[in-house]
């Protein structure tokens, strides 16, 4: 798939509400929302006199053009750049489980794939699964009956969730698990076609499947030791 991208935002939850803002004014409605905490030490805190920064990470797919006007736009309005701004960055798609998933990441049914220009022949890949709340073990099931080995579940909220029923025919809650899961190039089909088959869009977990390129790893030592 070309020229789409897993958008991710990770901010000061303050101000957090600013790039939603930001990026619902510029058509992107689907986005999924997850709480974390910064890194720095008590000692580096104190000496500055701050708190715990408390972090908001936004995930959203765009196409090129969209991430080019976006950034354009994190830098302009609202000082991305300066200290303390947060980041955004991008991650090139791979695949999307279904022309109905797409069309609800995207709000669009005009979408055009273009031929791929970046990081093809990886050897791995990470399928990341966005699914109602209480599902994991569904998915996990699938995935694992298709050569899976386990993932890695983080708790968000989903945003747009009512443009579902317009290009999936489904009502979706705000309430979302992300799975992620690491997985070897030649099994990823196989996987997510298991995960679509028995946890998706016409079950209880209505998962939505896309998958990233990974171009090096370290810990799938058992991986490597079955080929």
């Amino acid at each position: 798939m070309g020229n789409l991208y897993l958008m991710t935002t990770i901010v000061d939850r303050k101000i957090g509400s600013k790039y939603l803002d930001l990026y619902k004014e510029n058509g992107q409605n689907v986005m999924f929302l997850a709480l974390g905490v910064g890194t720095a030490t008590n000692e580096m805190l104190d000496y500055f006199g701050l708190d715990i920064s408390e972090k908001e990470t936004v995930f959203s797919v765009v196409e090129e053009n969209t991430w080019l006007d976006l950034k354009k736009q994190l830098r302009k309005k609202l000082q991305i750049d300066a200290p303390g701004g947060g980041i955004a960055f991008i991650i090139p798609l791979s695949s999307i489980g279904g022309k109905k998933s797409l069309q609800f990441l995207l709000e669009s049914n005009d979408y055009q794939k273009e031929e791929e220009s970046v990081l093809k022949n990886t050897n791995n890949e990470l399928i990341v699964v966005i699914a109602e709340q209480g599902c994991t073990d569904l998915i996990m099931s699938a995935a694992r009956e298709a050569g899976a080995y386990g993932g890695t579940v983080i708790h968000a909220k989903g945003t747009g969730m009512e443009i579902a029923e317009k290009f999936m025919g489904v009502s979706l809650v705000a309430e979302k698990e992300m799975i992620l899961i690491v997985t070897k190039t030649v099994q990823k089909n196989d996987i997510m076609k298991a995960i679509m088959e028995k946890a998706g869009l016409d079950s209880k977990a209505k998962s939505i499947v896309f998958s990233l390129p990974v171009t090096d790893t370290a810990g799938l030592r058992l991986l490597e030791d079955n080929d």
